[in-house]
């Protein structure tokens, strides 16, 4: 066997424990919501890199792995990028979005301000990276192409969320645009790129979330 390749780990179960699993899985998902009210207390954050370890095993394109994860719990740089993303906010609630984007949005009662920024423990910004600079023995910079990064950085997004909430913290997805300011809040270098801003902390214990319902499996399904 060739040393690019080990044994495959994997367990085969019979299709009982395979029922069983799936349908412990898919109880344990649906309880999952986004929650846009925090609690401040602070959580055990090796249980958050823990989380992002699981992410970070997620499958890329030439296992390439396009994805930085940068976690900012400083309150100083929390309440800049709240001000900020509330800036870009309140230009798209007020003037960029359609009529037909906010009837979409108003059952879901969001609006421009944006505290659960500021008032989650911490927050974890997703970043893609469409290629990695390398410095040649000449002193150039190449740029090392990543590939499929949309796709490889979402599945990696999945994850992350699944696993934080397995891990029994509360999530939201955010994704003011433009996020170029994240990015220099940060400090992040040129190519990586802001994809996602993630909440994570606990939620507050009057925390309420919209009544809303998903799509059936009749729905989102087609066996053919």
């Amino acid at each position: 066997m060739s040393d690019l390749f080990v044994p495959l780990r994997f367990e085969r179960v019979s299709p009982e424990e395979s029922r069983r699993r799936a349908f412990a899985w898919l109880d344990e998902v649906r309880r999952r919501r986004t929650v846009r009210d925090f609690a401040p207390d602070p959580i055990p954050m090796e249980a958050v890199d823990a989380a992002i370890e699981a992410a970070a095993s997620a499958p890329s394109g030439a296992n390439r792995q396009p994805w930085r994860f940068v976690v900012v719990r400083d309150a100083g740089l929390k309440r800049r990028i709240r001000e900020a993303a509330e800036a870009e906010e309140r230009e798209f609630y007020e003037r960029r979005a359609t009529p037909e984007w906010l009837a979409d949005l108003a059952p879901l009662g969001t609006d421009w301000r944006k505290p659960f920024l500021e008032t989650a423990p911490c927050l974890i910004v997703m970043f893609r990276l469409d290629y990695e600079p390398v410095r040649l023995l000449d002193g150039t910079e190449h740029h090392h192409k990543n590939y499929y990064v949309q796709e490889s950085v979402g599945i990696a997004a999945g994850f992350l969320l699944l696993a934080l909430h397995h891990a029994g913290f509360a999530t939201l997805t955010h994704t003011p645009s433009p996020m170029g300011f994240i990015a220099e809040i940060l400090g992040r270098p040129k190519h990586e790129r802001p994809y996602l801003l993630i909440p994570v902390g606990y939620p507050a214990p009057d925390a309420m979330v919209p009544a809303i319902e998903k799509k059936s499996l009749d729905e989102v399904r087609e066996v053919v």
